[in-house]
């Protein structure tokens, strides 16, 4: 028996059941959020420029913002009421789409290669660390933020 690809949506008629990269509507949310994401993480880039050597402030500041954002985000969505499907659209166009467009891990990397190759080795290494450390930190606080908000209780 095959499992169902969205359990998401258990009571959804069969067209909507489909596989979301079969979906054209889910799809436009994403793109959408995503084109949204990218010209934010664009400007960024461009606000704070950086010069060979010196530490990447503007991917920094969307990877970080973004990291908030997300946690914040995924943590209303599993608290919220029972409309699984507007939750999907919010997810897929805020989550995979706006924040997956915003946040870049490629582009980190990229930066720590770039670094290292301008002979910027303790940037590189720092920004490395304090991105991942800070990042995956600012996450937790968008998930206890985002229970917070909600008027929701923190379990331990």
């Amino acid at each position: 028996m095959v499992s169902d690809p969205h359990p998401e949506l258990p009571d959804q008629p069969d067209a909507s059941r489909r596989p979301v990269w079969r979906r054209p509507g889910l799809l436009v949310l994403v793109l959408l959020g995503g084109a949204a994401g990218t010209a934010v993480r664009i400007g960024a880039g461009e606000l704070w420029p950086h010069g060979a050597g010196q530490w990447p402030t503007g991917t920094f500041v969307v990877n970080l913002a973004g990291a908030l954002a997300l946690g914040m985000l995924l943590e209303a969505l599993a608290r919220r009421g029972a409309d699984l499907g507007a939750r999907l659209r919010i997810r897929l166009a805020l989550g995979t789409g706006f924040c997956g467009g915003l946040t870049t891990f490629s582009t980190l990397a990229v930066e720590i290669d770039t670094l290292l190759r301008d002979g910027a080795p303790a940037v590189a290494a720092a920004y490395a660390l304090v991105s991942v450390a800070i990042g995956v930190l600012l996450a937790g606080a968008g998930v206890w933020l985002g229970t917070r908000l909600r008027g929701g209780r923190v379990d331990r």
